[in-house]
């Protein structure tokens, strides 16, 4: 291996969200924190290098982001996802939820359905609830494998007239699900009869792990209703930086959503965000080859162990990103009781299920991003924990 991700650096002390507010989240400082959705890995060398090459110029001003560093992304997503991108066809955002927010107010009026489908990452209804919009929850379902899947049957049964805009979580974050082709079509067929505009969320779209992502706005006929967002957080660590991308390649689309997108005046980000992003996209490929063998590593780990206590936990099995979703049923707890025992006996912060949506109750979702030596640490910690509940 080129990369080594056998250990990282100590984030204690340096505001990182994931430590910082462990006693206001969880009541105590003494966790290992796996919740928030960043990494515990050191960021890519050749972007903390690109960055401290930027810092030896001594002005900080005010940048307009360069078509190079917009360019470096749209072949980067060629390559890896045959998409056709253009620069007329991007927009920058701080944050993949500030765009949810922009298509929802675009899209939308109040008092209008947007549907949801749980669980999901909480800024998905809750943001559609903070604009005075309705959710339309149209729940996952599991299989006999404990796989999730798209319920399209209760789908189109609860579409309306009001129903206007879907918001999309492609991979799947918390159930890691990796949609294939045929499910996306199927989602984009009742899209189009309906006249559903689509916000694909793909932030995890470089960690799909057994096949190959497929992006909402490849699919035949699926640019026309579609908004495409991405970021450099996910895959390269790099969340700190706040520069994603939305794609919009509809004409009539594009300006609707930049009415709005202006009002919010989103400018152009911060002088080193320029520079991770094009370094990331530039030079990062090889980086996440490595990085997906690891984080799959960490992932195997985590399944072996869950397999030594299958009454109390199941892993529910993960085709991309870092977040294990963990169905705890077994172990004969309601919700608030499982978030103290994985604090109180396993001494782990996780991400209670129920804060997905109500079908997440009764799981956990656990960041398995972390170093080869802090994955050891997590895992003796559950597994004594479990041995004692056993």
């Amino acid at each position: 291996m080129k990369y080594d991700f056998s250990t990282s650096s100590n984030r204690e002390n340096t505001n990182s969200e994931k430590y910082t507010l462990r006693v206001e989240k969880f009541g105590t400082n003494n966790i290992t924190p796996v919740w928030v959705a960043d990494m515990d890995i050191n960021s890519p060398i050749f972007v903390q290098n690109a960055i401290k090459k930027r810092l030896e110029h001594p002005i900080y001003g005010y940048e307009e982001i360069p078509n190079s560093a917009f360019q470096a992304q749209i072949n980067y997503l060629k390559y890896n996802y045959n998409t056709s991108y253009t620069l007329n066809d991007i927009f920058y955002s701080h944050s993949i939820v500030a765009s949810i927010n922009v298509a929802i107010e675009t899209f939308s009026e109040i008092g209008d359905n947007i549907i949801v489908q749980t669980p999901i990452y909480p800024p998905f209804f809750t943001s559609v609830q903070q604009q005075k919009r309705e959710v339309l929850y149209n729940p996952l379902v599991k299989d006999t494998n404990g796989k999730y899947k798209m319920d399209l049957e209760n789908l189109k049964k609860q579409i309306n007239n009001k129903t206007k805009l879907l918001l999309l979580c492609n991979p799947h974050n918390p159930t890691g699900r990796s949609w294939n082709k045929v499910e996306l079509e199927e989602l984009l067929e009742i899209c189009i009869k309906n006249n559903i505009v689509v916000f694909s969320d793909e932030a995890h779209c470089d960690l799909v792990y057994d096949n190959s992502h497929v992006p909402f706005s490849t699919l035949k006929n699926a640019k026309n209703i579609t908004i495409s967002a991405y970021g450099i957080g996910k895959t390269f660590n790099l969340s700190g930086l706040s520069m994603s991308t939305v794609f919009i390649q509809n004409k009539l689309l594009k300006e609707k959503f930049n009415t709005i997108y202006k009002k919010y005046h989103f400018a152009d980000g911060n002088v080193l965000s320029h520079v991770a992003f094009k370094e990331a996209y530039t030079n990062g490929q090889e980086w996440v080859g490595e990085l997906k063998t690891h984080l799959y590593s960490n992932y195997l780990l985590l399944e072996k162990l869950c397999t030594k206590f299958p009454k109390l936990i199941k892993l529910t099995p993960t085709e991309a990103t870092y977040l294990a979703w963990i169905d705890c049923s077994g172990m004969n707890m309601n919700d608030k009781q499982l978030n103290q025992w994985f604090i109180n006996e396993a001494k782990l912060g996780l991400n209670s299920g129920i804060s997905f949506g109500e079908n997440g109750s009764l799981h956990m979702r656990l960041n398995f991003a972390v170093s080869g030596e802090k994955i050891k640490i997590i895992l003796k910690q559950l597994d004594l924990a479990l041995e004692k509940l056993n």
